[in-house]
């Protein structure tokens, strides 16, 4: 589609206006970019995410990441949501489960969902060299 110069929001709504159900569904880039820079990337951790993303679905969520850095989940929902995790119930369903998946640590990102949040830490600059 973009070969053929539409744009998302074209796409979208184009899709609304042909009764697609799937038009206004949040837009959901390669698993692998949850993953922070210098992590191997592997199949073990791309399982893990996909497990507590679907998790998170399942809990009602529906606009997060899960971020991974190691061992430990980082959790970026709405900031709008981010007061349903003061809820006794939800958060330690959520706590445990992501335990279950392999995670040592989980953390609640209180900045909350920011789409290229693991770009934002990544510095590009020029190695000097002393003489």
């Amino acid at each position: 589609m973009a070969e053929l110069g539409f744009s998302k929001d074209e796409i979208r709504e184009r899709s609304r206006t042909h009764g697609l159900v799937s038009w206004d569904k949040p837009s959901s880039p390669c698993l692998s970019s949850r993953i922070a820079h210098g992590v191997p990337v592997t199949i073990k951790r791309l399982s893990q995410v996909e497990k507590a993303e679907q998790l998170l679905r399942s809990e009602g969520f529906t606009e997060f990441r899960v971020r991974v850095h190691g061992d430990l989940a980082r959790i970026e929902v709405t900031t709008g949501e981010l007061i349903r995790f003061i809820q006794p119930d939800l958060g330690d369903r959520v706590f445990k489960g992501f335990k279950k998946l392999g995670f040592k640590y989980i953390t609640l990102d209180l900045e909350g969902f920011r789409s290229g949040s693991m770009n934002a830490n990544v510095q590009i600059g020029t190695i000097v060299t002393g003489n």
